[in-house]
């Protein structure tokens, strides 16, 4: 495997032929990207409008590109119930994502036991690469890896479909928080 910045592992997100797909596995990120967002809606803030349509315009973009030509992008989310804060907050964000072009779903871990799934995040680009983001205990991104060792490639693709097949759409997942359901 090969060390890479996040930004060329970022790259793959506009280079990949037909197919992304983003294996979630943690349940708290601690993402300079989001932090402030994060923290806001924590205090129960309301979210400014502006800054969100602001914050979420570069993604729309990309994946309207992506979508013109015919690439699809799918999410799958591991969680642990009941959710913790953070993935409360990327359960009611998901939406945007899936308005964005994405097929979001969402596992809970305890429908994952039987699963033979890698130690890490990962994003897998035309079932071809392989790139990993490790992270913190308390979800700092540390570095990002990426292979395209064919057994590693496989093992991973082999993983997402399996789990992919026991997962929830966005639009029917109710996450279990604090004992009851959001929604």
């Amino acid at each position: 495997m090969e060390q890479i910045a996040e930004n060329k592992r970022d790259a793959f997100l506009s280079t990949f032929e037909h197919e992304a797909v983003h294996v979630e596995m943690r349940d708290v990120y601690a993402t300079d990207i989001e932090r402030d967002r994060f923290t806001t809606w924590l205090r129960g803030e309301d979210l400014d409008p502006d800054d969100e349509a602001r914050w979420w315009q570069p993604w729309y973009a990309l994946m309207q590109r992506n979508t013109e030509q015919g690439k699809t992008l799918k999410r799958l989310r591991i969680v642990s119930e009941p959710v913790t804060d953070y993935i409360r907050f990327e359960w009611l964000d998901a939406a945007q994502l899936v308005a964005a072009g994405e097929d979001v779903r969402w596992l809970p871990r305890r429908n994952a036991s039987t699963l033979l799934l890698p130690g890490n995040d990962f994003w897998m680009f035309d079932r071809h690469t392989v790139a990993f983001t490790h992270f913190s205990g308390d979800g700092h991104v540390l570095d990002h890896e990426a292979t395209t060792d064919s057994a590693i490639v496989d093992a991973c693709a082999a993983a997402f479909d399996a789990a992919w097949k026991l997962a929830i759409p966005h639009n029917q997942y109710e996450p279990v928080y604090r004992g009851q359901r959001t929604g």
